[in-house]
């Protein structure tokens, strides 16, 4: 369980920094259009990309063991600069996001542009398939890793998606998303530490 809830933190740290993947579940959710198959696509998306970092990583360390100590300092750089970022979301402040009066779009085109947005993000490829494959090497259980890891998108994008509407009032206000990217920041902080350490 300790392995399970490790990959779940780390998980929905990484997840919950509102890019354009979250910012366009987040829309659809406030919209209510396509929600379910929005976050289902979005959910299997990561499933497959975590469990290609989990079981790739240990398989690349084993051929190439300098991988997996260049990967670890690479992952603490990575998450620190991710980590000032937040912090300067947070002190900076920033527009809150709100659905747009654009009529609805079909199911087709918005699962395309979910596909586009998750796939063609070089973001999800450094966070599922570079960091967590690199912190699950420090791990013996990599399936719980994995499931801890999966677990946590499958929760954020159906939270995401079908709590937007409780969640419109509160996130039209910059002070939220400061206070979000003030907490994305000290976690992806404190994990950076603990990879290096």
């Amino acid at each position: 369980m300790t392995t399970f809830f490790a990959a779940f933190g780390l998980g929905l740290s990484l997840i919950v920094a509102i890019g354009a993947q979250n910012a366009f579940v987040l829309r659809q959710g406030l919209r209510r259009e396509h929600v379910g198959p929005i976050v289902l696509t979005c959910a299997l998306s990561d499933a497959a990309l975590i469990a290609a970092g989990v079981a790739g990583f240990g398989t690349l360390t084993e051929a190439m063991p300098w991988f997996g100590e260049a990967m670890r300092w690479g992952g603490a750089a990575f998450l620190s600069v991710y980590a000032a970022l937040a912090l300067r979301n947070a002190i900076r402040g920033g527009e809150a996001l709100t659905p747009d009066a654009t009529p609805a779009i079909p199911l087709r085109r918005a699962l395309a542009t979910c596909l586009v947005l998750t796939w063609a993000n070089p973001h999800v490829y450094l966070d599922t398939l570079a960091l967590m494959g690199a912190v699950s090497a420090g791990h013996d259980d990599k399936l719980a890793f994995a499931l801890g890891g999966m677990t946590a998108s499958a929760m954020f994008f159906v939270a995401l998606g079908y709590g937007a509407r409780l969640l419109a009032p509160v996130f039209r206000r910059p002070l939220a998303w400061r206070l979000l990217d003030l907490g994305i920041a000290v976690v992806m902080g404190a994990i950076a530490v603990g990879l290096v350490w």
